[in-house]
């Protein structure tokens, strides 16, 4: 009698342990598609604000702080921009000193938590970059999504969608390079997004339903005079692009793909993000699958499933945490006809170009020229 006892016990406890598994599993896998649009990512680590004078801010040393190119530096009701680190400056064991180009609103005091972002612009792009734009609502399948148009004499429209952890306004980043090469820019906020519809079931499906609310954009495009357009994306915006150029009643008009960062295996992305919120090594394919049903998708190779057949430039570097830039390294081997691959290196995921802008625009410029 005892041995069945303790038999019934051992058995509940681990059918217990393995529902409490399953349990935290799905709340892992839930909280990675949860992520807020504007929020950091789990992998970029809060820094400290040490000081500030006149151009300068010292934040606490982390590989992080020591990143070469311009970023956001956001925390609770600010927003400002750094430069580069100030090599003449006076570091101390603790702290690295950045060259403080402005700060957009609110302030930044000692004490202060921050997080770098490649969000450099904050508002519209008129109040921004001093760009005429119009606000729009493109009609999409889940109710208006809000836009930005900045017009342009060009008939190639370039449409640009972001990714995770950023909202419409990263998208400015590039805008006045677009404004100065004279292309039209459509700048979508999608399902999700402050002002855009809410998904059905609240999670960030990873572009694998978001892509819509771009198929919707293509549309108001060609409506509104595009004879093409080109799609520029950031992260799953660039999954998104890949599933709209594939998918598209429209396809025939996409003429070009921008990939940034792109997330080419939402598993391993998946995988990643929830690693960063520290789920238990042995939870991780919990996770994943608890999201897999939450999704309803596979995990396939997204370039593999959309059948690239237009010219790609993509920009990716081999310190992004979130999407392995080995992914987009073996799409443009695999086709160098139509892919060509810009890498930046020391730059986390979505923010190629802050951390190289120069050469961002220089491969944007040769990517784009056949196709004005």
């Amino acid at each position: 009698m005892r041995t069945v006892k303790a038999t019934a016990a051992a058995v509940t406890a681990a059918l217990a342990a393995g529902a409490a598994s399953v349990a935290v599993g799905r709340f892992a896998g839930d909280a990675a598609l949860k992520a807020p649009p504007g929020r950091p990512l789990p992998t970029e680590p809060r820094l400290t604000v040490h000081g500030t004078a006149a151009g300068r801010v010292a934040l606490t040393r982390d590989p992080a702080a020591l990143r070469p190119g311009r970023y956001g530096l956001a925390g609770d009701g600010s927003h400002a921009v750094v430069g580069p680190v100030l090599p003449a400056a006076e570091h101390t064991a603790d702290t690295v000193v950045r060259r403080l180009e402005r700060v957009t609103h609110g302030t930044l005091e000692p004490g202060d938590r921050a997080w770098l972002t490649p969000n450099l612009h904050i508002g519209n792009p008129g109040t921004a970059l001093g760009l005429d734009h119009a606000d729009v609502a493109v009609p999409g399948e889940l109710g208006a999504l809000p836009a930005w148009f900045v017009p342009g004499n060009r008939d190639t429209w370039v449409i640009a969608v972001h990714g995770l952890g950023a909202t419409r306004e990263l998208t400015m980043n590039v805008m006045a390079f677009l404004h100065r090469h004279h292309f039209p820019v459509l700048a979508l906020a999608y399902r999700g997004d402050l002002g855009a519809p809410r998904p059905p079931d609240g999670l960030n499906h990873l572009g694998e339903t978001e892509w819509r609310d771009l198929d919707a954009a293509i549309h108001h495009a060609v409506r509104s005079g595009a004879r093409r357009v080109v799609l520029h994306g950031w992260s799953t915006g660039a999954t998104m692009a890949l599933r709209a150029a594939a998918r598209s009643e429209l396809r025939d008009r996409v003429s070009g793909l921008v990939l940034d960062s792109p997330v080419l295996h939402w598993e391993t992305t998946l995988r990643a993000l929830a690693a960063a919120r520290r789920t238990p090594g042995v939870l991780l394919p919990l996770a994943v699958r608890a999201a897999q049903g939450r999704l309803g998708g596979s995990s396939a190779d997204t370039a593999r499933v959309g059948g690239l057949h237009i010219p790609t430039l993509v920009v990716h570097g081999p310190d992004d945490r979130v999407a392995p830039w080995q992914l987009s390294r073996r799409l443009a081997d695999s086709r160098p006809d139509l892919v060509a691959l810009h890498t930046v290196r020391d730059a986390p995921h979505g923010a190629m170009w802050n951390a190289d802008p120069d050469g961002y625009e220089e491969a944007l410029r040769r990517f784009l020229t056949p196709l004005m």
